[in-house]
């Protein structure tokens, strides 16, 4: 290794309230690869004096909410668990027991006897974390629960693991003695992109016949956060009427498949061109389109990965099924599609959808799990949700997460993510 250069490796770690009980997990980002998901391994230090005679136990939940924690209001609860799955760190059970990583061991050696390892392995048909955003008439309290009374709109996937010492798993649990953090499940885009989208139709109008043909083609499949998007449309026009204008657009569709099956579809980018195409003429010209959270941050339904409180939240990449596999258990569909839409005089508007691929880059270095666009901006964003304490020891680097409060809000809440 060149002389300088010093490797480490990021440990993420939290504390509950009380200070009494600290989780160490190596990432927060668990890559769902179709085969199998990363499995979700930590430590979790515990104070002996606190422990006692209790017991340490971890869970990891998936669970879809219907609004935030605070809306728990007149008996209703806004949060339904998918999966709940139960780990007893201290004192372990033999049978439960997996070998450590070497992250694990490492830590073990460093934070001493008291320090335990946990284990989770998270199940592939499970959906990956997506958040619905709210729009503006959602912003008050007494909005959202009478709009969650009326049509239960779907708010978030998250996945949660909650550390805490109890004599049995059944015994409350207080948030002051536990740790609760939001962790992750994402995909990262197929090695192997699928074929150029193209597609092509022919319209013929009444009493003519004569046809407008409109063929519209994408460079390519896959596109990652934050690309341009170029749309080539061909245009022949051999009909009487005239094109008058040209409308391309990126629509992002979210299919809820969760008891019961609603969609939503939100334009992310739109172009309108006042591009004519008379008759017994030809045209052809190429639209840039950039789809970006920026520009529909105030768009109600819009699927984002993860949640709206932080920087590096984008759109939702679009979602990879399994072949075989049951879409109805995955909870939230993500697509995208292209429309271009030839505004013809006197009526008759012609339209074609082209479907592609809106994901992250897999990472060179899949042990950080991070978005590629979430690693680059995290340097410079680290202050708004993390605290600038690096406790460096060898190559350990641990981070604190700080406690985040929704703007707006006036309890004392542990916003964990």
């Amino acid at each position: 290794m060149t002389s300088g250069l010093v490797s480490f490796c990021r440990v993420f770690k939290k504390s509950s309230p009380n200070c009494k009980i600290t989780v160490y997990l190596g990432k927060r980002d668990f890559v769902d690869h179709l085969d199998q998901v990363d499995p979700v391994d930590g430590v979790i230090l515990v104070d002996p004096e606190y422990l006692k005679d209790r017991k340490v136990y971890v869970t990891l939940t998936c669970a879809f909410r219907y609004g935030r924690e605070d809306l728990d209001v007149l008996g209703l609860s806004f949060r339904k668990d998918l999966y709940i799955s139960t780990f007893q760190a201290f004192p372990p059970i033999p049978e439960e027991r997996k070998p450590n990583t070497r992250l694990q061991e490492r830590l073990l050696k460093k934070l001493g006897q008291h320090a335990h390892p946990f284990h989770f392995t998270i199940p592939q048909n499970l959906p990956c974390s997506v958040t619905l955003q709210p729009g503006p008439e959602d912003t008050g309290k007494l909005s959202i629960v009478l709009h969650c009374l009326c049509s239960l709109i779907l708010r978030s996937f998250d996945y949660e693991i909650r550390a805490f010492c109890a004599r049995s798993v059944e015994e409350k649990i207080h948030k002051r003695n536990s740790v609760r953090l939001v962790i992750r499940k994402v995909q990262y885009a197929p090695e192997k992109p699928g074929p150029q989208p193209m597609v092509e139709t022919t319209r013929s109008f009444l009493m003519s016949d004569r046809s407008l043909h409109l063929e519209a083609s994408l460079d390519k499949e896959l596109y990652y956060h934050g690309e341009p998007i170029n749309v080539n449309v061909h245009v022949t026009n051999n009909s009487t009427k005239t094109v008058k204008r040209v409308k391309t657009s990126v629509r992002q569709y979210a299919d809820i498949c969760l008891f019961s099956t609603a969609q939503y579809k939100c334009p992310v980018a739109q172009l309108e061109a006042d591009d004519q195409v008379s008759s017994s003429s030809t045209f052809c010209k190429v639209y840039t389109l950039t789809p970006t959270l920026n520009s529909n941050r105030e768009k109600r339904g819009l699927a984002l990965d993860g949640k709206l409180k932080h920087e590096d939240t984008n759109l939702a990449s679009s979602t990879i099924v399994k072949d075989g596999c049951n879409k109805e258990v995955l909870g939230v569909l993500v697509s995208y599609r292209v429309k271009v839409k030839l505004v013809v005089s006197r009526g008759g508007d012609v339209s074609v959808e082209l479907p592609f691929v809106l994901m992250h880059p897999k990472p060179a270095d899949l042990s950080s799990s991070r978005p590629a666009s979430v690693l680059t901006g995290c340097i410079h964003s680290v202050s708004s949700f993390l605290h600038s304490s690096f406790t460096q020891d060898d190559d350990l680097v641990f981070e604190d997460f700080a406690r985040l409060r929704l703007k707006g809000t006036t309890d004392d809440k542990d916003e964990d993510y």
